[in-house]
C-alpha cells in the first residue's frame, strides 16, 4: 500500500463526505487490489453505492448497470457467488475489461493463478493500455514464475500510467528476485520518489542491500519503513535476517517476535526464531519454533526438517518417531530440506542425492560458473586451495593438519581459504598462503581464487553448517573436488569430483553421487600419525564407570542415535551382567530421555554413563577405559572412530547404504 491503510479510509470517507464518490470508490478500490478481502474497503464500495442511488436492475439494464450486483457480491467477499455470475456476464460480454479483471482477481484470490493469468491477459488484449490490469497480469505471471512475462506487464503498466508507484515497486522486487539488485534499487526509489511514504517499497529497498550485503542500508531502510507503519511485520521479519547475519542475535529474536506479534502466522518468522534460538542452546524452544512455522505453513519442509534434526539431537524418539513417515518425500517433494540434517534420519543414498541437487537449485540459481581453462601441461608446482570455517581446534584440522604440513613443495603450492571466524593461529603456518575470505561474498572469494591461479579447489564443508558452495558455483577453479566434511554428494553441476574409498563409496552406489569419483587405497580418511594422547593415567571411578563389569561405549553425537541400535544395546546390557553403555554428554535433554527409553526397555537408567566433553587429547587418553565401542547406523562414527582406535578402543560397525552410513 502506499499509504497506512487508516490513512486511505479516512481520505475515502472524507472525499464521499463532499460528493467525490469516484476518488472515494479509488481509494477503497486501491485497498482491495492489496487486500481483496478487506471488510472495511468492501462496506465502504457498498455505502457509496447507496449514497449515489445505484439501481440493482438485472432485466432491461444496460451492460454497466447490470454488473453492479455482481461487483456488490465481490466487494462483500462472497467470492464463489460473484465468479458464478461474472461467467455468466462474460458470455453476454466477452469484451469487457472489468468483468475479465474481477474474475481475474477472483480466481487469484482463490489461487487459480493460471485461470487468473488468462483473464487478465484476455483483458489486455480488449485494453493494451489499462495500467491496472497490466499491474495484475505482473502480480499473476511473478507469482507463476514467469519473470520475464511479469517484467514486460510492469512495464506496460508504467508506461500506461508513469507516476504508478506500486507498479515500479513490484517492478525493483522482481528485479530482486532475479538477482538483478542494481536494477532493483532504481525502481524501488522511483516508487519512493513518486510516493515517499511507501512502506512497501521501503522494505523492498532493505531487502536489495541486504542482498548487496550493505547491512547498514538495509536497517536504515527497514527502520524507515516502520516509522510510517509500526506494525509492518515483514521489516520486522528481515530486520531480523540482518540482525541474525550480523551476529546480533538478542537483537534478532526481538525483531522476530515483533515480527510474530503483529502477524502471528509468519511461519518465516518463527522459523528463523528456532535457529536462533539454536545459537543460544535453548534447543527445546527452538524446537517448538520449528513446530509452530510448520502449523502455520504445512509446506515448510526446512522448518519440519529442523525439527526432526533437533529432536533427533534430543534423542525425543517419541516426538520423533511419528514424523518419520515424512522421509519418503520430504525434500524429495515439495520444499527443500537442508541435506545435512536428513543423514541421521534414514540411510538413502538416492533420496539423499535428489535433497543435495534440489538444494542447490533453490540456493544458488543465479550464479554463473566461470570456466577456467585447465593449463595444456601441469605446472612445476599445482596450486592447491583448501576451502572452509574449520582452520581452529576443530576435528576437520585434527585429521587434516598433518596431511598439509607433508605436501611436497616443491611440487604442491598449498593455500586455505578460511570463511571462519574462530582464532585460525596455530595451523596458518602449515600453508603457503592463508586468505581470510569470512567477510568476503561467495563471487569474490571464487575471484579471489582465480586471481591466486589455483589449480584445484577442494571444498571441506559440503552441506554442514556454515558450508558455502557458492563459492565454487562462480567458478574457483578448473578443478573442483569435495573432500572430507561432507559424507555425501553435494549435488552440485559445478563440483567436478568426490574423494573417497571403495568401501564408504562402492562401485554399485555411484549413480547416488552427482560427482566423479577418485578412490583413494584404503582409507578416504587421511588421519595425522603424531596425534598426541595426554599422558594421563585416568581411572574407571574417575570417570564414573564401574571398576569391574563390561563397558560399551559409543562416544558419536546424540543425534546420530536411532531407536534401531539403542534397542540392540538394551538387549545387551539386559544380556551382560553389570554391563554399562558409556554415551557422550551432548546435552541434558539426550540424558533424561535415553535414561527414560532405557527403563522403558527393562534396563535401570543408571547404567547408562554419559561422559563429559574433554579436550581432544585427554579424551583419546580415557578411551582404553572401555571395551568395546558400538557405532550407529544411519551416521557411522567417522571421526569418533578415529580416536577410538587411535587411543586403543576397538570398534563395532555395521556396513550400510550410503557415505555416512
Amino acid at each position: 500500500m502506499g499509504k497506512p491503510l487508516e490513512t486511505m479510509f479516512m481520505n475515502a470517507k472524507r472525499c464521499a463526505k463532499r460528493g467525490d464518490f469516484d476518488a472515494a470508490q479509488k481509494l477503497y478500490e486501491a485497498v482491495l487490489l492489496e487486500f481483496p478481502k478487506n471488510v472495511r474497503a468492501r462496506q465502504g464500495l457498498d455505502a457509496l453505492s447507496q449514497a449515489k442511488g445505484e439501481a440493482v436492475a438485472l432485466d432491461g439494464a444496460t451492460p454497466a448497470q447490470q454488473t453492479n450486483p455482481f461487483l456488490a457480491l465481490f466487494r462483500g467477499g462472497r467470492l464463489d457467488e460473484a465468479l458464478a455470475q461474472g461467467e455468466v456476464l462474460l458470455h453476454d460480454y466477452p469484451h469487457s475489461v472489468l468483468l475479465h479483471d474481477v474474475v481475474g482477481q477472483i480466481h487469484y484470490a482463490q489461487g487459480r493463478l493460471d485461470k487468473a493469468a488468462q483473464c487478465f491477459r484476455r483483458a489486455t488484449e480488449v485494453r493494451p493500455d489499462c495500467a491496472e490490469v497490466q499491474f495484475n497480469l505482473g502480480t499473476v505471471l511473478q507469482a507463476l514464475g514467469e519473470q520475464q512475462g511479469a517484467l514486460a506487464a510492469y512495464q506496460a503498466a508504467i508506461a500506461c500510467k508513469p507516476d504508478y508507484f506500486a507498479a515500479y515497486n513490484n517492478l525493483g522486487a522482481l528485479h530482486l528476485s532475479m538477482g538483478e539488485n542494481r536494477e532493483a534499487v532504481a525502481a524501488l526509489q522511483s516508487a519512493i520518489k513518486l510516493n515517499p511514504g511507501y512502506t512497501d517499497a521501503y522494505v523492498n529497498l532493505g531487502n536489495a542491500f541486504r542482498e548487496m550485503g550493505n547491512n547498514a542500508s538495509a536497517i536504515a531502510y527497514y527502520s524507515q519503513a516502520l516509522s510510517f507503519q509500526p506494525g509492518h511485520a515483514k521489516a520486522h521479519y528481515n530486520l531480523g535476517l540482518v540482525y541474525s547475519a550480523q551476529g546480533k542475535k538478542g537483537e534478532a529474536i526481538m525483531a522476530f517476535e515483533r515480527a510474530i506479534v503483529h502477524a502471528p502466522d509468519n511461519g518465516d518468522a518463527h522459523r528463523e526464531m528456532a535457529t536462533v534460538l539454536l545459537e543460544y542452546g535453548l534447543r527445546e524452544d527452538a524446537i517448538i519454533s520449528a513446530e509452530r512455522a510448520y502449523c502455520v505453513n504445512p509446506a515448510d519442509t526446512i522448518a519440519l526438517c529442523l525439527k526432526m534434526h533437533q529432536l533427533a539431537h534430543s534423542c525425543d524418539w517419541d516426538r520423533l518417531v511419528p514424523d518419520l513417515h515424512h522421509l519418503e518425500t520430504l525434500g524429495i517433494e515439495g520444499g527443500v530440506v537442508a541435506p545435512w540434517g536428513m543423514l541421521g534420519l534414514e540411510d538413502a543414498p538416492a533420496r539423499h542425492r535428489i535433497r543435495s541437487e534440489r538444494s542447490i537449485a533453490a540456493r544458488i540459481h543465479n550464479a554463473q560458473r566461470n570456466i577456467i581453462p585447465a593449463p595444456v601441461s601441469r605446472p612445476q608446482r599445482l596450486r592447491i586451495g583448501y576451502f572452509t570455517s574449520d582452520i581452529y581446534y576443530h576435528a576437520t584440522m585434527f585429521l587434516l593438519g598433518r596431511m598439509v604440513e607433508l605436501h611436497d613443495r616443491d611440487r604442491f603450492e598449498v593455500h586455505a581459504f578460511s570463511y571462519g571466524e574462530e582464532d585460525s593461529g596455530q595451523y596458518r603456518p602449515l600453508f603457503d598462503r592463508f586468505h581470510d575470505v569470512h567477510r568476503m561474498k561467495d563471487d569474490a572469494v571464487a575471484a579471489l581464487a582465480r586471481k591466486a591461479g589455483l589449480d584445484i579447489a577442494i571444498d571441506l564443508k559440503g552441506h554442514t553448517k556454515g558450508g558455502r558452495l557458492g563459492i565454487f558455483a562462480h567458478g574457483a577453479a578448473p578443478v573442483q573436488m569435495s573432500y572430507l566434511g561432507y559424507p555425501g554428494t553435494t549435488g552440485a553441476d559445478f563440483m567436478d569430483y568426490m574423494i573417497a574409498d571403495r568401501i564408504v563409496l562402492p562401485e554399485a552406489q555411484r549413480a547416488h553421487y552427482s560427482e566423479s569419483i577418485v578412490y583413494l587405497p584404503g582409507s578416504y580418511q587421511v588421519n595425522d600419525n603424531r596425534r598426541v594422547i595426554a599422558d594421563a593415567h585416568f581411572t574407571r571411578a574417575q570417570m564414573g564407570l564401574p571398576d569391574n563389569g563390561f563397558v560399551f561405549a559409543c562416544f558419536n553425537n546424540t543425534y546420530k542415535i536411532m531407536p534401531e541400535e539403542f534397542g540392540i544395546w538394551m538387549r545387551l546390557l539386559r544380556q551382560v551382567e553389570g554391563s554399562v553403555l558409556w554415551l557422550f554428554e551432548a546435552n541434558h535433554w539426550a540424558v533424561a530421555n535415553l535414561r527414560r527409553a532405557a527403563e522403558q526397555q527393562g534396563v535401570d537408567g543408571a547404567r547408562l554413563i554419559f561422559a563429559k566433553g574433554l579436550p581432544v587429547e585427554q579424551h583419546l587418553a580415557r578411551q582404553h577405559l572401555a571395551d568395546l565401542f558400538l557405532d550407529t547406523f544411519n551416521v557411522n562414527a567417522h571421526t569418533t572412530a578415529s580416536d577410538a582406535l587411535w587411543g586403543g578402543l576397538p570398534v563395532l560397525t555395521r556396513m550400510g547404504q550410503g557415505f555416512a552410513a
